[in-house]
């Protein structure tokens, strides 16, 4: 199939799709409190006789006191009389992991879909550049397909053993992120053409309109549905946290998949020429990518935390410090990158990728390769968590 076809194929396949997506709400990754009785803020001279919480679905449940029947709640909400069994800790374990690598595996997929067809189109030929698209795309699938049975497990307080059984997929399949996580798992099937499209055709597809469109179509869906999946839909203003987390995933995708084709593919080679091209061009794009990151993670922060006091004294808000903290380390890493880049890239250059010259600059890039899965793995925990707590 050329790459003009498969793009057509992959636009006509995922229209429906992206159009539902684009206009959908946002499915959180976690229950949310849709009411209480009594109201939030509400006094009282003596206890109340019953408390009732309404989850937005059936894992979590209202304590109550004097009352033993389930009452039914409005808008296909849950409310009961007793409180659920705790998730277990092993499935939320396996969820947080099977999200660090679904994230993981979407970056290095766009951000080296993206480096390829911006900044080194001839690389499509190398064989280390290939295999890391390979592996992106094959962990993407597979973290998909687990993340929905861990999902429906998950939720419904069940073990291990349980994220794998047919009914559990069923059972998930029924509700909106179960939706939106299969979603994800169709795009990654369908990111196959464009994969393939680029092994076949090499630096041909990667310059080609219709190959782009095609990977273009496939990388919105691909981040939207992880983007519908989190914590953005929580806030005032779910439009604007659907586009700051689009925005924030986007510029992180081009990041870390950049650093990861710079120290496993462009690098390994040391060609002066490719390293004149490449490094600049790269240093620019991940400017770009930090900024916006910034501007959106900081719109996104205060959505979902939303004031000083729940950021300094809830677990949620002390993580996502954390995650800033760690950034930070990462933005002092980077910035010795790009001291060498104007520095001693012209030496390098001169003396044709010598090793001695260009060695401290890869160490320079593998610690901030390093220290940005770190950032990956604070931000699985927040997916997880309540904001609340």
């Amino acid at each position: 199939m050329t790459p003009r076809r498969a793009a057509s194929a992959l636009v006509v396949l995922v229209a429906a799709l992206l159009y539902a997506l684009g206009t959908a709400p946002g499915a959180a990754a976690h229950t949310e409190l849709r009411d209480s009785r009594p109201a939030d803020g509400a006094r009282f001279a003596h206890p109340p006789s019953r408390v009732a919480l309404t989850f937005s679905d059936n894992t979590a449940a209202a304590a109550s006191h004097g009352h033993g029947s389930e009452q039914a709640a409005p808008d296909g909400a849950h409310s009961r009389a007793a409180a659920a069994p705790a998730p277990s800790i092993a499935v939320r374990q396996a969820l947080v992991c099977t999200r660090w690598l679904g994230y993981l595996s979407l970056t290095l997929f766009v951000g080296g879909l993206a480096f390829l067809s911006l900044l080194w189109p001839q690389g499509t030929d190398d064989r280390r550049a290939r295999a890391v698209l390979g592996t992106a795309w094959l962990s993407g699938l597979l973290s998909a397909v687990a993340a929905l049975g861990l999902q429906g497990a998950y939720a419904t307080a069940g073990t291990l053993p349980d994220a794998l059984a047919p009914a559990t997929y069923r059972e998930v399949l029924g509700t909106d992120i179960g939706i939106v996580l299969a979603a994800r798992a169709l795009l990654w099937l369908l990111a196959a053409a464009v994969l393939a499209a680029i092994l076949q055709a090499g630096e041909a597809a990667a310059r080609s309109p219709g190959w782009r469109v095609g990977a273009v179509t496939v990388t919105f869906g691909l981040l939207r549905t992880t983007g519908i999946a989190g914590h953005n839909s929580e806030g005032s203003a779910p439009a604007w946290g659907a586009i700051a987390d689009l925005v924030h995933l986007l510029g992180v995708s081009l990041w870390i998949g950049g650093l990861a084709m710079l120290t496993f593919a462009v690098l390994p080679r040391r060609s002066p020429r490719e390293l004149a091209e490449v490094v600049p061009r790269f240093s620019t794009l991940a400017a770009v990518s930090v900024t916006a990151i910034a501007a959106a993670g900081l719109v996104l922060a205060w959505q979902v935390v939303g004031s000083l006091d729940g950021l300094l004294h809830t677990s949620y808000g002390r993580l996502l410090l954390l995650k800033v903290a760690m950034l930070g380390a990462v933005l002092l890493v980077a910035q010795r990158s790009r001291l060498w880049v104007r520095t001693r890239l012209d030496l390098a250059v001169l003396l044709r990728g010598d090793a001695a010259t260009v060695r401290p600059f890869g160490y320079s890039v593998a610690a901030e390769t390093v220290l940005v899965l770190v950032v990956l793995a604070a931000t699985s925990l927040l997916v997880t968590a309540n904001p609340g707590r």
